[in-house]
């Protein structure tokens, strides 16, 4: 049986400075969101359209994305898109999409000039804890 494909690649412009944060086991994971603007043309108007996209970085793959990038700074992301499900401090079953950041670029862009660094190195980046794997943050830090 053939696999699926499930690759996401962006370039946007970092909405919010990067939350790194632990989980109880000790992992790193980096929450941030990027814009990405599109352009169109409507019966000779030029229009344009910002579509925001949560992603989430682990390990180092993170932390150097914690360290190096800020708000507004261009990056370009690439990874695989992930759903995931909670239950809220109400007990509502809640659910997200995001994007797993696997390899990244920094570009250059707003107040980046001396701070470009690339980080393709995906071997250092395993994958998130699986089951029970319960983190330092609650439902109540979750953006969304």
């Amino acid at each position: 049986m053939a696999s699926d494909i499930n690759r996401v690649m962006l370039i946007g412009r970092m909405v919010r400075d990067p939350e790194l944060k632990y989980t109880q086991g000790g992992s790193s994971v980096t929450n941030f969101s990027i814009a990405n603007n599109r352009s169109y043309t409507v019966s000779g108007e030029k229009k344009e359209m910002v579509s925001f996209f949560n992603c989430v970085a682990w390990a180092k793959t993170g932390e150097v994305i914690a360290q190096y990038c800020k708000k507004g700074q261009r990056i370009a992301i690439e990874g695989r898109l992930q759903q995931r499900s909670w239950d809220d401090q109400s007990g509502n079953k809640r659910s997200t999409v995001e994007i797993v950041v696997e390899n990244f670029q920094f570009l250059s862009g707003k107040d980046d000039g001396s701070r470009q660094a690339e980080h393709q190195d995906s071997q250092d980046v395993g994958p998130p804890p699986q089951g029970g794997g319960e983190s330092t943050f609650g439902d109540d830090d979750i953006p969304f």
